[in-house]
């Protein structure tokens, strides 16, 4: 009796300690819920940042601080409501330490107040708008804004001598602080601009571009999300414009790298600016672009990548910092910090936690068989030009 006694009251023991075990297994694995497009027309955003921030994982190990990095993968099909629902599932139920991905404005946007709500730190990998930092105290961002990238366009644009410009854009946050960041730039330099805007959903391109073919501008200005640039690209062509002596410049998600060979020759002599081209010289990028087409059958990396990539870097780094604990010691860690990323030297502002970096000019050029946006001139360490103007 006493024998049996003690052998049940040593196995009611081990399924103690297995639970209490398990339980803490489960408190020291740190939960990264990524929200990405990974189905409808920004697809290719969402399977660039999945493969980068894999890539990450697979290089730098599972394991930070001591405790295990588990990805939890949500499609959110490019839709707010569903960013928004999918957010909450993963701040409630799987009880994520860092919320990432968002590969538009309004995806990001639909976030924030339940970033705040929850002190859960929310890592903008792809959205490009100036204002979405300003939504919450948790939001950092890795990849760049619309505004940042254009200016440098812009001033190249006056100093190339052109004098109107047509912009075409698409209706949204980023294509709307592209417009305004190239107008005032290019107007202060003495240029002219007139202003379209296209509508995101379902674009049709034709009727904006007969517009710029019969006002006859020294240049067309375009903004379009990653994506639909083959598209707008083609109908530039197809309408001739090509040949008509208007130039033909974008910001870089027009010409995305992912892209780019798809697109085709309509795509070659095009001026851009962006922060990241696969085709960037620099040791740090070469290996990336190796150690990714090597993961990925192939495909090359583009902008989306390396801000998935980097907002990796910020996560991993930012816990071993925290030694793990997230919330607002995890915001505060990643305040400031700089590294050497694929696209060049960068940092956090710690005032507006967004990403400062270098912007490159460049143009489409045939190299070794494929399409490249060949980097020609940079501009180091640009903040994003709308809080510095509002920080003045």
């Amino acid at each position: 009796m006493l024998r049996r006694t003690f052998i049940n009251a040593a196995s009611a023991a081990a399924a103690m300690l297995a639970l209490s075990g398990a339980a803490a297994s489960a408190q020291e694995t740190l939960k990264i819920g990524l929200i990405l497009p990974m189905t409808g027309p920004f697809a290719s955003t969402g399977r660039q940042i999945e493969a980068a921030a894999k890539l990450y994982m697979q290089q730098k190990g599972d394991t930070v601080a001591g405790k295990k990095v588990q990805l939890i993968l949500k499609d959110d099909t490019g839709t707010a409501d569903v960013t928004k629902r999918l957010a909450q599932e993963l701040i409630v139920q799987e009880k994520v330490s860092v919320l990432a991905g968002f590969g538009l404005t309004p995806l990001a946007l639909a976030t924030a107040p339940l970033a705040t709500q929850a002190k859960v730190p929310e890592v903008v990998m792809a959205a490009a708008t100036s204002i979405i930092p300003e939504q919450s105290p948790y939001i950092v961002r890795s990849s760049f804004t619309a505004a940042q990238v254009t200016v440098p366009l812009a001033e190249w644009a006056a100093k190339e001598g052109l004098k109107r410009v047509v912009t075409i854009v698409s209706d949204y946050g980023p294509g709307i602080d592209v417009e305004k960041a190239f107008t005032e730039t290019f107007t202060k330099a003495g240029g002219q601009v007139e202003n379209l805007r296209v509508p995101l959903a379902n674009p049709d391109f034709s009727p904006f571009l007969q517009k710029v073919a019969d006002a006859k501008p020294d240049a067309l200005l375009a903004f379009v999300p990653s994506g639909v640039g083959a598209q707008f690209m083609k109908q530039f062509v197809e309408r001739g414009l090509d040949k008509s002596g208007i130039r033909f410049l974008a910001e870089g998600s027009v010409t995305d790298d992912d892209l780019l060979n798809s697109i085709g020759d309509v795509a070659l002599g095009a001026v851009t600016s962006h922060h990241y081209s696969a085709a960037h010289d620099s040791p740090e990028n070469k290996a990336f672009v190796e150690a990714f087409k090597k993961a990925n059958n192939g495909m090359r990396p583009n902008f989306m990548a390396v801000g998935g990539y980097d907002g990796m870097h910020l996560i991993y780094e930012g816990l071993k910092k925290t030694n793990g604990a997230g919330g607002q010691a995890l915001i505060d860690a990643m305040k400031g910090m700089s590294w050497t990323s694929p696209r060049g030297p960068v940092s956090i502002d710690p005032q507006t936690r967004d990403i400062i970096q270098n912007i490159y000019v460049r143009k489409v050029e045939r190299k070794d068989g494929e399409l490249y946006n060949v980097e020609f001139a940079t501009i180091p360490n640009v903040k994003d030009p709308v809080k510095a103007a509002k920080s003045n």
